[in-house]
């Protein structure tokens, strides 16, 4: 997920701001493509200060499963918490592109929240998967 916030940031020119372990930063050809539009840190409070919208991800993806300890250790401060949430502009948006481990990658409290656009954002991405398919599948007239 974080490669593909870089493109979109790239591409639409918007500042993004990345907090992530050291050990897990981007890909830096990726990052020196980014340019000024991207800002990479070790402080999740530093990345989110007056962010209109802050997005995690699932700390262990898909084929990952053997190092999920490990990086439950690393990611843990970057847990998004109210707290964390306290040090974005008022009205910030929380993203997800799920699946979420509540009390994980973000606590109950943010993910249910009223800042929370997680199920608008599992909403649009079905109406966009269905879409591609109906491209893929239907002969093109």
């Amino acid at each position: 997920m974080c490669h593909s916030w870089i493109n979109a940031a790239r591409q639409f020119q918007f500042e993004l701001s990345i907090a992530t372990p050291h050990q897990y930063r981007p890909d830096a050809t990726l990052m020196d493509m980014a340019g000024d539009v991207v800002t990479l840190n070790d402080d999740p409070e530093v990345a989110v200060r007056d962010a209109d919208i802050v997005v995690t991800d699932t700390w262990a993806s898909m084929g990952q499963e053997s190092e999920k300890e490990r990086r439950s250790v690393a990611f843990s401060p970057f847990r998004v918490n109210q707290r964390l949430m306290q040090q974005a502009k008022s009205d910030a948006l929380f993203m997800h592109c799920l699946p979420a481990y509540r009390d994980h990658e973000v606590t109950a409290e943010v993910i249910d929240g009223p800042q929370s656009a997680v199920w608008a954002q599992a909403e649009n991405r079905l109406h966009a998967q269905k879409a591609l398919l109906e491209f893929l599948l239907l002969p093109q007239r």
